[in-house]
């Protein structure tokens, strides 16, 4: 585990989005009430905010925990935009005075896929709260997290007792209940034909599995009748996967899903693909909009037939969508790394923010959870489509992109930097898909303790 402080999906930053000027931070600090994150009026600024209120709040400063598995070996950087763009708010937040007058300090944890909880074991001796980190093995920290009544605003979750976690909420809410189907409704609307020529890649790694299960629901809802051939490729990697993909070529699929991210293994297996002779369409979720498909895409366009549902503004769209172009200039000029996970950590840190902000003096956890939790209509200033992050609901919207050569592009709807917005999109899954049981009040029951923190009237 690595552990590094700051006070004060990848695709790649673009040299040509040049970051904010010095002489342009320091007026903005100069006259914080005119700051805007895109849409959204600043959280940040100066203040006379006071007292040791809660854990890690001093009459001077705030201490949160973030950060990523980018120490993984066997995926060097896994998620680091997700670190790089929080450190990156917190200097711009700190600039305008931090939050009512207290400094940010932020302390960056590497949870490396397998340290998760050792970190939030970390995190809850000394941080306030967590936010915009992401940990893919969140798992098995959520216990950890819960009983030291540890508030997380987290770029994203992964297991089922994380998403529907007590105490969580996310600028892109990401529940076990509920779903943004938007990809499998409009790749249905783009290719009616291929309806009942799809099926899902199955893999080892538990949280895919549970992710697999509740993405054939959402399948189904959409009018996808799946072929299910039954391919189940191991996380860790195969010594050929020409078997797997003579399978599905068998299997007669035209089209297939994916739960994966855009790694090695994964390229490899498309590879296996052409290899035996069919080149289906490639759907997935918006960790394919990363830079590794069209660095790896050029040298043979086996991903051509890639598409991706996103919820969030594509980074090309830089110079229309004001808060696109504000994250790419804040990360750039921080030397980090931009990616479509670094703007889901962006908003989750704005989210964060504002709720601190309504906080003053009185920056509690029980008063974080009170604000966050009647947060329902939250965009990050535009940088994706509306959420509800108060009642843990996800959009209603999305669009699609697709990859040829070494380019994204918008493939659905045709009007770039448009949604499409459907209640349809929004889909109420079985509960025999979630994974975890969920009271009434749609929290995971699995950790529940008698000082777990509630919203309050």
């Amino acid at each position: 585990m690595a552990v590094t402080t700051a006070c004060a999906t990848d695709r790649g930053s673009d040299p040509s989005l040049a970051g904010l000027a010095p002489a342009a931070a320091a007026e903005a600090a100069a006259a914080p009430t005119d700051v805007k994150f895109g849409t959204l009026e600043s959280p940040c600024g100066a203040g006379d905010a006071a007292g040791g209120t809660d854990q890690g709040v001093t009459d001077t400063e705030i201490r949160i925990g973030y950060g990523d598995d980018s120490g993984y070996t066997k995926s060097p950087g896994l998620n680091k935009e997700m670190g790089d763009a929080v450190a990156a708010m917190i200097d711009w937040c700190n600039d305008q005075g931090g939050i009512n007058g207290r400094t940010i300090v932020g302390t960056r944890y590497d949870a490396a896929m397998t340290q998760a909880n050792a970190v939030t074991q970390n995190a809850c001796t000394s941080e306030f709260m967590l936010v915009g980190h992401g940990f893919a093995m969140d798992q098995t920290s959520e216990q950890t997290r819960v009983a030291c009544n540890l508030v997380s605003v987290p770029g994203f979750t992964v297991s089922p007792d994380a998403a529907n976690g007590p105490m969580t909420f996310q600028g892109v809410p990401f529940p076990v209940d509920h779903a943004n189907g938007s990809q499998w409704f409009q790749m249905a609307e783009m290719h009616p034909e291929l309806v009942g020529e799809f099926d899902i890649v199955d893999s080892t790694m538990p949280t895919i599995i549970s992710a697999n299960t509740k993405t054939r629901s959402i399948a189904e809802a959409a009018g996808f009748t799946l072929k299910n051939c039954g391919v189940t490729l191991n996380y860790e990697g195969e010594s050929s996967y020409v078997p797997f993909a003579e399978k599905f070529k068998q299997c007669d699929v035209k089209g297939l899903w994916t739960s994966r991210s855009p790694v090695p293994a994964e390229f490899n297996f498309v590879k296996a693909l052409d290899q035996v002779g069919i080149d289906p369409i490639i759907l997935g979720e918006a960790t394919w909009y990363a830079n590794a498909v069209p660095a790896w895409n050029g040298e043979n366009g086996l991903l051509d037939n890639l598409h991706a549902g996103m919820t969030f503004q594509m980074l090309e769209n830089s110079d229309s969508i004001p808060a696109v172009k504000q994250y790419v200039d804040l990360v750039t000029e921080a030397g980090g790394k931009t990616a479509l996970l670094g703007m889901q950590a962006t908003s989750s840190f704005l989210l964060w923010a504002t709720a601190a902000k309504d906080c003053g003096s009185d920056l509690t956890r029980q008063c974080m959870v009170n604000e966050l939790s009647q947060v329902h209509e939250w965009d990050g200033g535009g940088l994706h489509a509306v959420t509800d992050p108060g009642a843990n609901m996800p959009a209603k919207c999305g669009l699609m992109v697709t990859v040829k050569g070494t380019e994204y592009s918008q493939a659905f709807p045709a009007e770039t930097g448009e949604f499409k917005c459907d209640d349809k999109y929004l889909v109420a899954t079985d509960a025999s898909t979630w994974g975890t049981e969920l009271g009434p009040d749609r929290i995971s029951t699995k950790f529940l303790n008698p000082n777990v923190i509630r919203p309050t009237a």
